[in-house]
């Protein structure tokens, strides 16, 4: 668990499925990493609904993110994204999300890194974040590395207000202020966010540091 000074790393991407997800899953973290000086990166769909991708163009910028729109995502293009962008750090979804989209996307992501790995040595690391009520399939999410996001809470909450066609107010606004006040409590902070690291080809974060 996480108890060590953070780092800001020098370039992030996160890989999500729809596009409220980096705000609602890792919006605070993604904050303070652009805050901190990184090359932040939300990957996400373009969306047939109306308005939802201008949504998620004004969700990124709130959070300092350049926003990188997908049609579909296959294993081809996840590695030319991840190629171009060299991202030290990516988060993704959880493997056993409860959500099949969110499921589906990591795994492409799984699929996509150890060609690009071994030809660049991008990323890092890899992480996976929170889901519905810090629930998967397989059971609870465990504590891993959680990171202070007190600082930019408000930040996360305007970018995931900008999100005004989704349910934020009375869903996913207070499922992420409880979610962010009992991960803040892990580590005696008011507001935080969790992350488990997956292997990348069988190596995993000698620390719980971002």
């Amino acid at each position: 668990m996480s108890g060590v000074p953070f780092t800001t790393p020098a370039s992030v991407l996160t890989v999500m499925a729809h596009p409220d997800d980096a705000e609602l899953w890792a919006g605070g973290t993604l904050a303070r990493c652009s805050a901190s000086g990184a090359a932040v990166t939300i990957a996400v769909p373009r969306h047939a609904e109306p308005g939802r991708d201008t949504e998620a163009a004004t969700g990124a910028t709130i959070l300092g993110a350049t926003l990188y729109q997908y049609d579909q995502l296959t294993v081809t293009i996840l590695r030319e994204l991840l190629l171009a962008v060299r991202p030290e750090v990516v988060i993704t979804h959880p493997l056993r999300d409860v959500h099949p989209d969110h499921r589906a996307v990591a795994d492409t992501l799984v699929a996509a890194l150890p060609d690009v790995v071994i030809a660049t040595g991008h990323p890092h690391r890899v992480y996976t974040a929170d889901s519905y009520n810090s629930i998967t399939l397989d059971g609870p999410i465990p504590a891993h590395t959680i990171i202070d996001i007190t600082d930019t809470y408000e930040q996360k909450q305007r970018a995931l207000a900008a999100h005004a066609s989704q349910p934020i107010t009375d869903h996913f606004g207070p499922m992420a202020e409880t979610l962010a006040r009992l991960w803040g409590s892990r580590i005696g902070v008011n507001h935080a966010e969790n992350f488990v690291p997956l292997p990348v080809l069988g190596r995993l974060p000698t620390a719980p540091a971002m």
